[in-house]
């Protein structure tokens, strides 16, 4: 296991994985890099240097691609080294010259069009596409915001100056005013209602848009997915039209997916769609549905999904003409949701598959 907290920027820069998450966005290696970085946040420069690094070379690199011989490892390395050094070096009014060999001028040429002539110092480190979108959402607020990152290893907790509570993931970060979060990362939110005002979550061309409700919503740098979990109440997800998330402000939340307790939505940008399903564990929705005891004697099928339906709060669709002459006797306390439904239709000789957010049941029917 390499000891990256010993790297310096240009050893980084050359090494797979990081190459990988930055040049490839490679989901394993983002993992691994995020993770990292919530465990090092006091490594932050280094990874943003070394990916200044890499992604300036290699984008003159591939200016050049078509007219140059490929550069060797050992080249780019060698390169990278040399940048690095110069980008350390005070800044002078004369231009810093690269020892490329003659065969490597265009790259040379554009590297110091990019970095000789301007410096470190005058081209923000790289960002992800995730982090790109935040800055650009962020600038589109109509109303002054104020910024919160958790670099800590346990979730932050804010409270907004509507009242409304947030928790906020460790290597996250959020924006937000009265009634409108700009995110990145995790964060599990329990909004005040005020349906005069709707409350905004925005979240890597996601919009999210709530009455009031408690919720979670995902969308770390490095992944590319938006997952939206609702434990109570009722929200919207939608994405933004060619007009862009400022007119997504006005947005009805009628006009996006909704979403019931023990749904979640999951958007991902590359594909601009959004799926709606049943969350993995779903909890039941109050005091007095824990209470209920989940014993059937010979009941008719109807009435047992009528209540694990009102007990979680998910639509169960079946055929009841079809199954009229089917009745449980069973105790199921302690099972999952799941597990519940498992059990039933195991006994029942029957099927269940998620559509869109339901459980659909499949059955041929009881004899009498």
């Amino acid at each position: 296991m390499q000891d990256y907290r010993q790297f310096k920027p240009e050893e980084l820069s050359t090494d797979a994985s990081f190459q990988r998450w930055q040049l490839a966005g490679d989901p394993v290696d983002g993992d691994f890099w995020n993770e990292w970085l919530r465990k090092n946040p006091d490594r932050e420069a280094l990874v943003e240097e070394a990916a200044h690094l890499l992604i300036t070379l290699n984008r003159a690199y591939k200016q050049r691609l078509d007219n140059d011989v490929p550069l060797s490892d050992r080249e780019i390395r060698a390169e990278i080294h040399r940048l690095h050094q110069s980008i350390q070096e005070p800044h002078s009014s004369r231009v810093t010259w690269f020892r490329f060999t003659p065969v490597r001028y265009g790259i040379a040429a554009s590297l110091l069009v990019a970095m000789g002539l301007f410096g470190w110092n005058a081209l923000p480190p790289t960002k992800s596409k995730q982090a790109l979108t935040y800055q650009a959402s962020v600038a589109t607020a109509a109303n002054p915001l104020s910024e919160v990152v958790n670099t800590s290893d346990k979730p932050l907790s804010i409270k907004l100056p509507d009242g409304s509570a947030v928790s906020l993931y460790p290597s996250s970060r959020m924006s937000y005013d009265k009634r409108a979060v700009y995110l990145l990362g995790k964060a599990g939110f329990s909004v005040v209602k005020n349906p005069s005002k709707p409350f905004y979550v925005y979240a890597n061309n996601s919009v999210t848009t709530v009455i009031g409700t408690r919720f979670t919503v995902q969308a770390y740098e490095g992944t590319e997915q938006v997952s939206v979990v609702v434990r109570t109440g009722k929200v919207s997800v939608s994405v933004p039209n060619q007009g862009g998330l400022a007119d997504q402000r006005e947005t009805s939340p009628s006009t996006g997916i909704v979403l019931t307790p023990n749904q979640q939505v999951v958007f991902s940008p590359t594909q601009t769609r959004l799926v709606k399903s049943v969350v993995e564990q779903p909890v039941l929705l109050s005091q007095t549905t824990q209470r209920q005891t989940f014993t059937f004697k010979r009941t008719p099928i109807a009435d047992v999904f009528s209540v694990l339906a009102q007990s979680y709060g998910i639509t169960i669709v079946f055929d009841e003409a079809v199954m009229r002459n089917c009745y449980l006797t069973a105790s199921l306390p302690d099972e999952s949701l799941f597990g519940k439904l498992d059990l039933i239709c195991r006994t029942l000789n029957a099927n269940y598959e998620q559509v869109d957010g339901s459980v659909v049941i499949s059955s041929k029917g009881c004899n009498e």
